[in-house]
């Protein structure tokens, strides 16, 4: 009873802060809203559960790689925007392939982490019912996809807008509230002396390549780039910053938390296997966490088809329409929703989104070159080889 009461306060006191007007007209917490959403809109309902099969008590090690590899990619990308390679005229040939090749690879990986948000979405929406189950899930999916498409080609996303920072403050509340509750359950696991140190299922390799193929879970902070018509480079650089340090602290204490109380075989692996974990912290999670997953998959998969059918247009110079990039998005990602796992198409978006840090690091290496800064250079090289070794061997969590 005093961790469901604590849930609820912490929820309340979070999401009451986070609306107040003086916040939320702070332009440097509105320009971090959104990379911070899209960083922890989508992880936080799988990362958990994988982890902790995966790696047992070495799940806040994993954690804490992922986190910096996040880093290292948002500073080849923040040492590009300050170099003003948004909008330099002067750009090498080599530099403007990577960039328009860059380009690609995030439409690309925005079509798949469309299938990623509406996936989850349909397990999540289903968990709880009397019909859960992949059949279900994958028609309520298909049935979003539907309807976002439909709504997309005849009227346009604009009328969502609203619904960006509700979402976000209703989901950042909610992880507070879930927070608290493990940090409660957590104290009588250790007061009683039965914390668990699991051991872990992967190691080597394939546990390495399997961080690869969760990237897409800490991705979202190169939303900041593309923010700038409302915000100048400098605070957009300032939110990236900001909103990585939130996310890593957030993202660390779950993993802190979750990995040592419960037994590696506390629940299946599935989509939804926080939602199983949870019912042991408070009858109250559960429902509170499907709350955060419809809102947030159905805001996320909105900002992402509008943003892929927007990029297809730009770089097809516009031989592409944005309706026939929302036709090829839907066809994609609904022959993705009913031909495999919601855990191979998170490692399909993680070597995506890989393929567009590579890129970017590998742009961030010819711009320090050409500036003579061989450390520099030396370093993003390294990130762009790294970036596609993700894209060549990420593999998924086994269903």
């Amino acid at each position: 009873m005093k961790t469901d009461i604590a849930v609820i306060l912490a929820t309340l006191v979070l999401g009451g802060l986070l609306a107040l007007p003086r916040v939320a007209e702070f332009r440097l917490w509105r320009a971090t809203i959104t990379p911070l959403a899209s960083i922890i809109g989508s992880g936080f309902l799988v990362l958990g559960p994988i982890l902790d099969d995966a790696y047992g008590g070495y799940a806040p090690l994993a954690m804490a790689l992922l986190c910096a590899l996040a880093w290292a990619f948002g500073a080849a990308i923040r040492f590009n925007m300050a170099d003003g390679a948004e909008d330099d005229a002067n750009q090498t040939r080599s530099e403007n392939l990577l960039d328009t090749g860059s380009q690609w690879a995030l439409a690309f990986a925005y079509v798949i982490s469309v299938a990623y948000y509406l996936n989850l979405f349909g397990g999540f929406a289903v968990s709880l019912t009397p019909w859960p189950g992949h059949f279900a899930a994958h028609l309520v999916t298909t049935a979003i996809y539907a309807v976002i498409l439909t709504v997309g080609w005849t009227r346009g996303f604009r009328w969502l807008e609203w619904m960006e920072y509700g979402s976000v403050t209703l989901k950042l509340a909610i992880i507070a509230g879930l927070i608290v509750g493990l940090g409660a359950f957590f104290d009588v696991k250790a007061s009683q002396g039965t914390l668990i140190l699991a051991p872990p299922l992967l190691t080597g390799v394939p546990a390495l390549t399997l961080l690869f193929g969760l990237i897409v879970t800490v991705q979202g902070f190169e939303t900041s780039r593309y923010l700038g018509a409302s915000y100048d480079r400098g605070l957009r650089i300032r939110s990236m910053r900001l909103a990585q340090g939130l996310a890593t602290a957030i993202y660390m204490i779950y993993i802190l938390l979750i990995a040592y109380v419960f037994p590696p075989d506390a629940a299946p692996l599935t989509e939804t296997a926080v939602i199983d974990l949870m019912r042991l912290v408070s009858p109250l999670l559960p429902v509170m966490l499907v709350a955060a997953a419809l809102s947030a998959q159905f805001s996320a998969a909105v900002a992402d088809t509008g943003g892929a059918g927007g990029l297809l247009a730009e770089v097809t110079g516009g031989k592409v329409t944005v309706r026939k990039g929302y036709a090829a998005l839907g066809t994609l990602g609904i022959a993705l929703t009913w031909t495999t796992n919601i855990f191979v198409i998170i490692n399909y978006a993680s070597r995506a989104f890989a393929a567009y840090y590579a890129l970017q690091a590998a742009i961030a290496t010819l711009r320090a070159a050409r500036r003579g800064d061989r450390r520099r250079a030396a370093g993003f090289g390294a990130l762009a080889l790294l970036g596609l070794a993700i894209v060549i061997f990420g593999t998924p969590a086994p269903a």
